[in-house]
């Protein structure tokens, strides 16, 4: 007998169909089954091996062990900050309105501002760096709060206490008392960093806690113009608001750097404070609660390739001293002006924020080592630091009429005490006020209305002859001059 389906317009005999049917009840008995239920293919088998991949590739390493390992001494940092009141005061208030509120208290509240104490929180990270619960983080963080908690990973909370903080590096140390001792992390050599190298966040970003992110650095010695010791370390390790204190691993554990900043609108932009940085602070603040920075009493200047070539040294060898100030370290170690710093404790030196940054981390009365160029000769020196104040700078004021014109365009008149105390400057200051630069003279845009020069290739001046006697003396078509200028004093290279 024969019988005909139709299918795609041809008969297919029934012995075929008889065998399609056995093959498709075999393949149903033969499918795997999980507690007696089959296994459908989206499950995973035990029974096959990992797919195979080609010759030569190498998968990704995962970074889990290692974050595993470090997460515990990554602790979040949660602050509290009451703001007092603010009180308006009675002047220049409306008395009509006063009354259609119905008195001055209900006008305060709705016109004078916060009539009580209102707390603000805020969170941060940070990591422990010993044991006994001492614990890194930045000093925004914990800035003004009157009330700190720490959090760790396994839940617990303890209360903390600022033990030192400084906020020109934006670093703080803080301690909580634990009972038994707690894991802490290493920290590295910040200093042995290569743009490029692979580099782990950890911390506590809009309050998830414990968040992990990877990248490389992106850049070394990066200034946001916070301070005078900006030498941030730039990653595009996701950083954000929460991460601020927490910790910047390299791949072998290490911390080499405090998640500080990040930039506004910026796409994966972060920076960190370099650990060496913060490892030079804490013997200070732990001792003495707070920073105080080593002062040399130097005024200082990058050198142009200018003032390299007319100093006889390459730019960027070292940094040019400017002044030096009386009964400073410098002055009593024997430094003079003109001299040009190649290194401080045998550390090359660069440009002067490079030389503040290295003075800065040394503790007043200590001895450094301060190797010079003097006269194409290499000396070292032993200075006794002082510890570095603020001090004032000088702004000078109006030039003085009847001024004497002198070659390069410049209308200069001696610097008599008289004159000095017009402008605000030290009376025992010599030098030719500039009182006018002509626009198209050689020394327009280097030379100011209102600056002091003090030399001339080198050599003081304090009249006009002085002034073209030493010019004329130029070895080449360059002038080096020695200026006073908003109470700092500067070399500059004069083409005539």
């Amino acid at each position: 007998m024969r019988a005909n389906v139709k299918t795609t317009g041809r008969l297919v005999p029934w012995a075929v169909m008889a065998i399609l049917a056995v093959a498709c009840l075999g393949l149903a008995m033969s499918g795997d089954t999980v507690a007696g239920e089959q296994k459908h293919f989206w499950q995973e088998r035990s029974d096959v091996g990992a797919p195979s991949l080609p010759e030569g590739f190498q998968p990704l390493p995962s970074l889990a062990g290692l974050v595993k390992q470090l997460q515990p001494a990554v602790v979040n940092v949660y602050t509290t900050q009451v703001i007092k009141p603010r009180i308006r005061s009675r002047r220049g208030r409306d008395p009509f309105m006063e009354e259609f509120f119905g008195g001055s208290d209900n006008y305060q509240r709705f016109f004078g501002g916060r009539s009580r104490e209102m707390k603000r929180n805020s969170l941060g990270s940070g990591f422990i760096i010993s044991a006994d619960g001492l614990i890194i983080t930045n000093h925004h963080v914990v800035a003004d709060a009157t009330e700190i908690n720490i959090k760790l990973t396994d839940d617990r909370t303890f209360k903390a206490k600022v033990v030192g903080s400084d906020p020109k590096t934006d670093v703080a140390l803080l301690k909580i008392e634990p009972k038994g001792t707690l894991p802490t992390v290493y920290l590295g050599d910040s200093d042995r960093l290569e743009v490029g190298d692979w580099v782990v966040a950890i911390g506590n970003p809009f309050g998830f806690g414990h968040t992990v992110t990877a990248g490389i650095i992106s850049g070394k010695g990066r200034e946001l113009r916070q301070g005078g010791y900006d030498n941030f370390l730039q990653t595009d390790a996701a950083i954000n608001m929460g991460n601020s204190g927490g910790p910047l691993f390299d791949t072998r554990g290490n911390v080499i750097g405090i998640n500080t900043a990040i930039i506004a609108g910026g796409s994966s932009t972060g920076f960190a404070v370099p650990i060496n940085l913060a490892k030079g602070l804490l013997p200070q603040l732990l001792s003495k609660g707070k920073v105080s920075r080593g002062w040399l009493g130097v005024g200082i200047q990058n050198l142009s390739e200018d003032l390299a070539e007319n100093f006889g040294v390459k730019a960027k060898e070292g940094v040019l001293i400017s002044q030096v100030y009386p009964d400073s370290p410098a002055k009593k170690a024997g430094l003079k002006p003109g001299d040009i710093i190649i290194s401080i404790n045998g550390r090359n030196v660069a440009d002067t924020r490079q030389l503040m940054r290295k003075i800065a981390l040394l503790s007043p009365q200590i001895k450094a080592k301060v190797k010079v160029l003097r006269d194409g000769k290499h000396k070292t020196f032993t200075v006794t630091l002082g510890e570095r104040d603020q001090g004032e700078s000088v702004a000078l004021g109006k030039k003085e009429p009847e001024p004497k014109e002198a070659r390069l365009g410049l209308s200069l008149l001696p610097l008599s005490p008289r004159i000095a105390r017009k402008l605000g400057v030290n009376e025992r200051l010599r030098g030719l006020v500039v009182s006018a630069v002509s626009a198209d003279s050689p020394a327009a845009g280097f030379i100011r209305s209102g600056d002091i020069i003090l030399e001339v290739n080198r050599r003081p001046v304090t009249s006009l002859k002085d002034f073209q006697r030493a010019a004329n003396k130029s070895p080449g078509k360059k002038i080096l001059m020695k200026i006073y200028r908003d109470g700092a004093h500067l070399y500059l290279v004069i083409n005539k």
